[in-house]
């Protein structure tokens, strides 16, 4: 006799570990391959199995190569670790730009890219992490054209190299929080930017023309925007005129501490973004400042006099915790 009891236990058994239905699994680790010896081939395929809303993290362990795809992940994929095995060998790479014709046009009508949608990498999800990779906009100086986009809060990216021109990286959404560690960012203009609190902890910067560093746009209410603590400003050779930053929106607050400039760094170390019929004179409410600098762009005495040499007892207030707001990204 047909026991319909038991089918409906085991069919509820089976749909509980996503076999029902869906093709998702509950993998903790998914692996990605060019070679074929993992998972998936491709980094997003990794991405879009993964359990929408996870409360467990899911590390996507990428193997060595190039891959070259535009990836996403979307604010309802949180809690993925992106964990390369060589940062040197594992290359994520586009070329996307602003101004890019669209092959089709998007839901709103656009038929060119923007900024925003410039990516190789948008992060949206919360608690993500990224580390031991390459992450390249490989479209050369064509404008803006951004590496990795960060949307989500509490992101990690760890001993990765971010490889841009103009717009590198983006940290877009205010209220949220980021924390780079032992990384490199290079780029030309404004290659760190946006409205986003982030703290950059033995980081290296590396600029590949006269220009600006930053260009943040923290909003009043935000108590923080970019700090970085001790990192080293570099420079690629024949450049010797670049700005620590410039206010891209009027309350922009950009910290350094206990960090060494090249010699490429000017002598009034900030610029006021002149010309923004928009936000005229923003760099009267900006917070830009300095602490224990080093090396030959150290030139604090001839900073720009709407710029702030900190105390030793001001820069505490600058303290990785207080940053990021209690917020431990070792945990």
């Amino acid at each position: 006799m047909y026991n319909l009891k038991g089918f409906v236990v085991i069919l509820l058994i089976f749909s509980s570990i996503g076999v029902v239905g869906q093709t998702i699994d509950n993998k903790d680790q998914l692996t990605v391959a060019q070679d074929g010896s993992g998972d998936f081939s491709s980094i997003q395929k990794a991405i879009n199995h993964v359990r929408d809303h996870a409360e467990r993290r899911v590390t996507i362990v990428i193997k060595p190569g190039t891959y070259t795809e535009k990836i996403v992940i979307p604010a309802y994929k949180r809690n993925i670790s992106l964990i390369g095995l060589d940062a040197e060998r594992t290359i994520i790479q586009f070329q996307d730009f602003s101004g890019k014709d669209l092959t089709n046009p998007d839901p709103t009508g656009l038929s060119k890219m923007n900024t925003y949608n410039s990516y190789t990498i948008l992060v949206s999800a919360n608690d993500c992490k990224l580390e031991n990779l390459t992450i390249v906009n490989s479209a050369g100086r064509v404008g803006q054209a951004v590496a990795l986009h960060i949307d989500g809060d509490r992101i990690v990216v760890r001993n990765c190299k971010l490889i841009g021109n103009q717009d590198t990286l983006y940290l877009g959404r205010s209220g949220t929080r980021s924390y780079f560690e032992n990384c490199t960012i290079t780029g030309t203009t404004d290659f760190i930017f946006g409205a986003a609190t982030a703290f950059f902890e033995k980081c290296t910067i590396i600029s590949l023309s006269n220009s600006y560093i930053t260009a943040a746009a923290t909003v009043q209410e935000e108590k923080y925007g970019f700090v970085f603590s001790n990192c080293r400003l570099l420079a690629e050779a024949g450049v010797h005129k670049v700005f620590l930053g410039r206010p891209w929106r009027p309350y922009a607050k950009v910290v350094f501490l206990n960090s060494y400039f090249d010699q490429h760094i000017v002598a009034q170390g900030w610029d006021p973004w002149d010309g923004d019929k928009n936000f005229p004179e923003k760099y009267l409410t900006v917070t830009f400042a300095e602490y224990n600098t080093a090396g030959p762009g150290n030139q604090s005495a001839h900073r720009v006099d709407w710029a702030k040499e900190l105390t030793a007892k001001q820069a505490k207030h600058y303290a990785k915790e207080k940053v990021l707001r209690g917020w431990k990204p070792e945990s």
